[in-house]
């Protein structure tokens, strides 16, 4: 039997590919604003974030809700474009 995730946005995107987007797309300072999380906003990297994120549940929801409103937008907004 697949495990087809038709309905699940972040299947085949792992934690670090959503943190090294989300840091390209904002920032550090933004996404520090965004989610007020210390390790966004004190000596950031991707390594110490997603340390803390693979072991804080509700932080890692947060940044995973971030990601998936980031990326929908970011379809809207090409599609207004294309138009």
């Amino acid at each position: 039997m697949k495990d087809a995730q038709p309905d699940n946005p972040l299947h085949g995107i792992t934690l670090e590919m959503i943190m090294n987007a989300l840091v390209a797309f904002y920032g550090w300072p933004e996404l520090g604003r965004q989610i007020e999380i210390r390790c966004f906003n004190h000596e950031p990297s991707v390594a110490s974030s997603l340390k803390f994120l693979r072991r804080t549940p509700w932080a890692r929801q947060q940044v995973e809700s971030l990601y998936i409103a980031t990326v929908r937008r970011s379809d809207n907004e090409k599609g207004r474009d294309s138009k």
